[in-house]
């Protein structure tokens, strides 16, 4: 199984393709929360579009069953070679209690039977990465900043004579990041492995945008999906399907905080948000405050349109369908 997806690497960073198309790694905790997966339906409705080329979707969690999970998705998408990474060192193992994770494994094709069939998370950003032009990717992340840690420290090997960070430097255009709570706070992503949090923010080389808790928390999504007769045997309706009855909070839909990384770092944010640039700083604790620089490299995304209008946007997005509108 390691040699058909060192395979499907190769394939993915070799095969021609649109040299104008973002390339775009995703960085998941998928299961915790299931914004993820609206999240990764965003992914690949951009990507049938035409509009980017999915390098890999790596998770930063390593609770069992999360490399199948990722694969149910890309599969459904018609993706199914799209590389898969998981944490093989100290990681979190947080999953959903909602068991749809179970729910999607059990019902929907994947040809990844378990952790073991794919390479570690920094291994494969390497194989990635390293392949890649340079200044050409764009990395979404939407979970723990524990792969990103790691890669920046990660050194040099057969694959590519640069340390993590000069890698980095080297082929990531910009960092897309659901994560922290604007000016301040303390935010789930973000506090729940606060040294990657604080060690990744303090040391990226390249731009980062946060979309910060308070941007998704406004945006609730999901009904649509759910009360779409037409839709039928999709995992992504299975999803918001299983768990939007299971929380009271849920209610009205559920809070669209990882769809809102993946729509600016492909739209872009000029539509719908503008930006407070500066310098995140993140406490030993995980929690953030931020310090304003108009010529700051980061900076984190301010609303200026209605929730409402991401709300529709995002829901009509979550209703793709492989091939479909």
């Amino acid at each position: 199984m390691k040699k058909a997806i060192t395979f499907a690497v190769f394939l993915l960073t070799n095969l021609a393709a649109m040299p104008q198309q973002p390339r775009v790694i995703f960085d998941s905790d998928m299961g915790p929360d299931y914004d993820d997966v609206g999240a990764i339906t965003l992914l690949h409705k951009f990507a049938d579009e035409g509009r980017i080329r999915i390098l890999a979707t790596v998770a930063s969690t390593k609770y069992a069953g999360v490399a199948c999970v990722l694969n149910v998705f890309n599969t459904y998408f018609r993706r199914p070679g799209i590389p898969v990474g998981v944490p093989k060192g100290n990681a979190l193992v947080l999953r959903d209690w909602q068991h749809w994770t179970d729910s999607v494994i059990r019902n929907y094709p994947h040809r990844i039977t378990g952790n073991s069939d794919v390479p570690d998370a920094v291994s494969l950003y390497r194989e990635i990465l390293s392949a890649q032009p340079d200044k050409s990717v764009t990395i979404i992340t939407v979970g723990f900043l524990t792969n990103l840690r790691n890669l920046l420290l990660s050194p040099p090997d057969s694959v590519s004579p640069l340390p993590g960070d000069q890698l980095v430097a080297r082929k990531v255009k910009k960092l897309v990041s659901m994560g922290g709570k604007f000016p301040s706070g303390s935010e789930f992503n973000l506090n729940r492995d606060p040294v990657s949090s604080k060690y990744v923010y303090e040391h990226w080389p390249s731009p980062v945008i946060f979309s910060g808790f308070e941007i998704g928390e406004k945006i609730l999504c999901g009904l649509p999906l759910i009360h779409d007769t037409g839709i039928l045997h999709n995992p992504v309706k299975d999803v918001f399907r299983i768990c939007i009855p299971l929380a009271k909070e849920d209610a009205n839909g559920r809070k669209s905080w990882d769809e809102t990384a993946v729509l600016v770092a492909v739209m872009g944010y000029r539509k719908w948000f503008s930006l407070q640039k500066g310098t995140i700083v993140i406490n030993p604790d995980g929690s953030n405050s931020w310090k304003p620089d108009p010529a700051g490299r980061q900076a984190y995304l301010v609303e200026k349109v209605p929730p409402v209008i991401l709300q529709q946007l995002i829901d009509r997005c979550i209703r793709h369908r492989p091939g479909g509108p």
